[in-house]
Parts: structure tokens; C-alpha cells; sequence
């Protein structure tokens, strides 16, 4: 199925909130270990710009599909921050600008020297990296879409839910990009699938790995994708990704599960 990126372009919006009536948050406030999962997602949202400006050095900077996508993309994904921002101040959790930019300066050289490492390794891969970019970024939307399900079937909360599954709405467009990209590319190309395998095999972790500690990684894989029905959605996320050409037998987010939970 053929994704439809002008239309995409044309009807991208801000995930909208104002006729939500979150002033239930005063009367039924949620407990701190969803605000403590809702903050880890709301950092990963924010971060989003810096994935962004990773990817404009690589050759996907070149297609012109994928670049109007991610401008697109950027765009929702911080528009997903600024809702999840609103809910934590509810709470009297401020998430600023000065925050953001600290949790950012954190991080350091590994930070600073991410887009000359992006840049050495997608030229040297060639137009086949364009592949792995789509593979990865389907994985880590039906992990964020799946994460949003998750926690607003978890919390059944009046205010909280809709606004959750209004972001995973936005979430699932994306993963139709990704993934549609992802299958014709890696159909073209038996090294883009053995790129791709190496790379997930390999370098895949979770999302927000990179910006949070491992114990806030744990404390959010624990709540989201512990028990029956939390599994049953990681084995729902594998298997989409190993029904892509090349990567069949692929268990990568039950193998994080696992090493987050050891």
C-alpha cells in the first residue's frame, strides 16, 4: 500500500487537546509512577530534534519522500512533547525549555559527536542506509504507538486516555511511512536487509536508551510491557518487524525486555 506523502504534508496538524477537559487532573491526579513514565516520554518527544539533525547528514537527507516526512514528523513529535508538558504541569511537574536543554548538554561528547558518526557510517553504507533509517524508525514507532496504548489502558483515566490515544493516532501515521518505505527498500536490496539485520541485531535499544538512565528505561519497560498483556504487545512489535524482507526471526524488543528486566 502506496503512503500518500503530500496528503500527509497537506493535513499534518498539532495533536490538539483544548476540548479535553483535563481540569480532572485537579479532582483524580495520576499516580508518580505514571508521571514518572509520562516525563521519560515527554524528554523522548523533545528529543526528537536531535534524532532529526542526526539524520540530516545521512543520505536520507536526499530523498525527497523521506525529508518531507521527517520535517512533518519533527513537527508532531514536539507537538507530542508540548501536550505531554501540559499534562505533567497539571501536576506541578514544570518540564522548561532551560530542562530540556540541561538534560541535552548531560549527555556530552557522546551527544556532540553522534552526527559525525551518523555521517561516517550512513556514507560509507550508501544509499542502502536510507533502508535502516525506515526499518528502525518503524520499530521505534510501533514502540512509542504501543507504549501510548499501553498506558492509557493501564490508567483508564477520563483525562488522560483520550489525549493518549489521540498522540498514538499521530504515532500509527508514522509507522505506515516507516514501514511501507522499509518494505520496498529492503525488497530492492539483500545488503540493505543484511545492513538492517546487523544494525538491529546489534545497536537496537529502547526508546529513550540514549537520553535516560537504565533505571528509568527499566522502571518504563517494566510498567508498560510487563506481564501477559504487556508481552503479547512486544511479540506484536517483533513480528511485524520480521515479517519485513530479511529480518525474519527477529526478537529484538523481547531481547531489551529481557535485558531491562535482568
Amino acid at each position: 500500500m502506496a503512503f500518500d506523502i503530500d496528503r500527509f504534508t497537506r493535513d499534518s496538524a498539532p495533536v490538539g487537546w483544548d476540548d479535553l477537559d483535563l481540569d480532572v487532573f485537579r479532582d483524580e491526579p495520576l499516580p508518580p509512577q505514571t508521571l514518572r513514565t509520562l516525563r521519560y516520554m515527554c524528554d523522548v518527544e523533545y528529543h526528537t530534534v536531535c534524532y532529526l539533525r542526526d539524520m540530516l547528514v545521512t543520505p536520507s537527507r536526499g530523498e525527497r519522500e523521506v525529508g518531507a516526512f521527517m520535517t512533518m514528523w519533527n513537527r508532531e513529535e514536539f507537538w507530542h512533547g508540548e501536550a505531554l508538558a501540559h499534562v505533567l504541569g497539571l501536576h506541578g511537574i514544570e518540564v522548561t525549555y532551560d530542562e530540556v536543554k540541561a538534560r541535552r548538554v548531560k549527555l556530552g561528547w557522546r551527544d556532540r559527536m553522534s552526527p559525525v558518526k551518523q555521517s561516517v557510517l550512513s556514507n560509507l553504507a550508501g544509499k542502502d542506509f536510507v533502508a535502516v533509517h525506515m526499518v528502525w524508525g518503524a520499530v521505534n514507532e510501533r514502540s512509542a504507538a504501543a507504549a501510548y496504548k499501553r498506558l492509557a489502558a493501564l490508567e483508564a483515566h477520563p483525562g488522560l486516555t483520550a489525549l493518549l490515544r489521540r498522540i498514538a493516532g499521530q504515532e500509527s501515521k508514522h509507522i505506515a511511512f516507516y514501514t511501507t518505505q522499509a518494505r520496498a527498500r529492503l525488497a530492492e536490496s539483500p545488503r540493505a536487509q543484511r545492513l538492517a539485520r546487523l544494525a538491529l541485531r546489534t545497536a537496537w535499544q529502547p526508546v529513550g536508551s540514549g537520553i535516560s538512565s537504565d533505571a528509568e528505561v527499566s522502571h518504563v519497560m517494566g510498567q508498560l510491557f510487563a506481564g501477559a498483556e504487556g508481552r503479547k504487545e512486544v511479540d506484536t512489535i517483533d513480528r511485524h518487524v520480521a515479517d519485513l524482507p530479511g529480518l525474519a526471526g527477529l526478537t529484538i524488543v523481547a531481547d531489551a525486555l529481557e535485558r531491562v528486566a535482568a
